[in-house]
């Protein structure tokens, strides 16, 4: 009953950490978050695009950044659904599938080639 007379309001207080630790400095969390919103990139390919230039950086503490400045989630469609998973093609036995990507590095435009053989 003391601990309550001498409160101002009567909801409970907060019973975890006062400050939020990370490893972070304020800098390092704003370049993540405009490149994540700039990008609307993976976790994993935010991670892998930001480790050169934040070395430090692990993938819980960039997961741990995105949720506390709500970005964790990638947004919505314009009518509201995530986007719809496609199926691979069915292809013949023995059918090379073969696709790349382009990705924006510092050096500029690099591709990613990607093979998929299709055998039993």
């Amino acid at each position: 009953m003391a601990k309550w007379r001498k409160r101002p309001t009567v909801l409970d207080a907060r019973m975890g950490p006062a400050p939020v630790s990370t490893v972070l400095s304020i800098e390092q969390e704003a370049i993540a978050v405009a490149f994540r919103r700039h990008t609307l990139l993976a976790l994993d390919d935010c991670l892998y695009a930001l480790q050169a230039t934040i070395p430090h950086l692990s993938r819980s503490a960039l997961h741990r950044c995105f949720q506390r400045h709500g970005v964790s989630r990638l947004p919505l469609n314009e009518d509201g659904q995530s986007p719809a998973k496609k199926k691979f093609k069915d292809y013949p036995i023995g059918y090379l599938h073969v696709d790349f990507a382009e990705v924006q590095t510092e050096e500029g435009r690099q591709y990613l080639f990607v093979a998929i053989d299709f055998r039993q």
